[in-house]
């Protein structure tokens, strides 16, 4: 089990966007805000050609890759059918208005 950083406020993420949090171990990691203000933590990473999807276009807890259009979705990582992969995901949570990534 990791530990528990603050990484900043919930508010320093657009709605419907994301943020890239750089970490050497994990190498760069996109934290997205739903429109309901969930929050999700994947690798900044499309499985299918490496594309950064911290740049992409949320759409309730999808986003969708900007190099091909790939969707993945933010809760598990996985691409959406037909497209087949996954980008890692990382447990996150919000607490008193500041979002904590476990690593």
């Amino acid at each position: 089990m990791g530990k528990w950083i603050s990484i900043f406020a919930i508010d320093a993420i657009p709605c419907l966007g994301a943020r890239v949090v750089r970490s050497p171990e994990h190498g760069d990691i996109a934290v997205f805000r739903s429109a309901d203000n969930q929050v999700f933590a994947l690798q900044d990473k499309c499985p299918h050609k490496g594309g950064p999807l911290s740049q992409g276009i949320v759409f309730g807890t999808t986003v969708a890759c900007p190099l091909h259009g790939w969707n993945i979705c933010l809760g598990d990582g996985n691409a959406v059918a037909p497209d087949k992969g996954s980008a890692k995901t990382f447990p996150v949570k919000v607490e008193d208005g500041r979002v904590l990534l476990e690593v």
